[in-house]
C-alpha cells in the first residue's frame, strides 16, 4: 500500500464515504490508481505529541494486520481519536475491518446513514 502524504490527497478522500466507530473514523474514495493508498491523521485534541505518535503507530500496525480487507483502486484515511490509545489491539483490528466493510457495503447511501 502506498502512503497518502499531500493535503490534496487527504482532501480528495474526505469527499468520499465515511464510517466511524469506537474512536476510529475511516474515509474512503475510489481512485483511478491501481494500488490503494492509506493516510493517517490524529488531531491535537487527541493528546500531546508522544500520545499522537503512539496512536499513529497503533493505526499503522492495525492497517498492516488487515491489509487484505482494503480494496484496490481506493484511497483511505484513518482518523484516530484518543480511545485508540487504550483499546486492545485485537479490538482495534476488528473495528477497522468492520469499518472497511461498512464503507464498501452500501453503494446507494453514504456509510454513516445519510442519503447522497
Amino acid at each position: 500500500m502506498r502512503r497518502l502524504k499531500t493535503r490534496a490527497e487527504f482532501l480528495g478522500v474526505a469527499k468520499g464515504r465515511r464510517a466511524s466507530r469506537n474512536g476510529l473514523v475511516l474515509q474512503a474514495a475510489k481512485t483511478g490508481v491501481e494500488d490503494s493508498g492509506v493516510g493517517f491523521t490524529v488531531s491535537k485534541q487527541a493528546g500531546n505529541a508522544p500520545e499522537r505518535n503512539r496512536i499513529k503507530r497503533r493505526l499503522r500496525a492495525a492497517v498492516g494486520a488487515c491489509a487484505d480487507a482494503f480494496k484496490t483502486q481506493h484511497d483511505y484515511v484513518v482518523i484516530g481519536r484518543r480511545d485508540v490509545l487504550y483499546a486492545p489491539f485485537p479490538v482495534l483490528v476488528s473495528t477497522l475491518e468492520d469499518l472497511i466493510a461498512r464503507v464498501h457495503d452500501r453503494p446507494d447511501q453514504k456509510a454513516h446513514g445519510r442519503k447522497p
